[in-house]
């Protein structure tokens, strides 16, 4: 039978970053990466109600030099310590790659799908940039979630809850999943 999952971007959702004219920015060093206060509990909950919890993060700045693997797997290994994720899942390229795992693209979530068994139907995308709700919406998730912050940069477009953190997302798929 097939598992059902809560798919979490990284940046703005799972850790900090930092907003420059409106646009956020990933950290580029393991100094700079910040988990956000109850992060690490709201997905504990996901786990305890059955759920997989994956992380699906772009992350261009490994092919533009800014970011190298060692630093981000560097970050991904204190996440794990704290966050338990079943899956991390790393999309490293640029837009102009044209890659299938970029976000808004589904590739990264139809391919965790493969990996652990998932009923995509059945999971939820929590996300605070609009290709993380269209990579939802495209892969056939249930439900996604839209962390908003007002940045400086396209909406999302289509169904989608508006929510301001991670814990609310968790609070209300546990809870009425009427809202959704």
């Amino acid at each position: 039978m097939a598992n059902r999952a809560v798919f979490v971007d990284r940046d703005g959702v799972v850790n900090s970053c930092v907003v420059i004219d409106g646009r956020p920015f990933a950290p580029t060093e393991l100094g700079d990466f910040k988990i956000l206060p109850g992060v690490s509990e709201a997905l504990l909950k996901l786990k305890d109600a059955g759920y997989k919890t994956v992380l699906v993060t772009n992350q261009p700045d490994l092919s533009t030099g800014k970011q190298t693997w060692k630093g981000l797997n560097s970050m991904h290994s204190a996440l794990s310590q704290r966050c338990h994720f079943d899956l991390i899942k790393v999309c490293g390229h640029v837009n102009q790659d044209r890659c299938t795992c970029r976000k808004p693209k589904p590739g990264l979530l139809m391919e965790a799908s493969l990996e652990l068994d998932l009923n995509l139907s059945e999971s939820y995308i929590i996300g605070d940039r609009w290709s993380d709700v269209e990579a939802g919406r495209q892969s056939g998730c249930k439900g996604s979630f839209f962390i908003d912050y007002g940045y400086a940069e396209k909406r999302p477009s289509g169904r989608f809850t508006t929510v301001k953190s991670l814990k609310e997302c968790v609070e209300l798929i546990l809870g009425d999943s009427s809202v959704l």
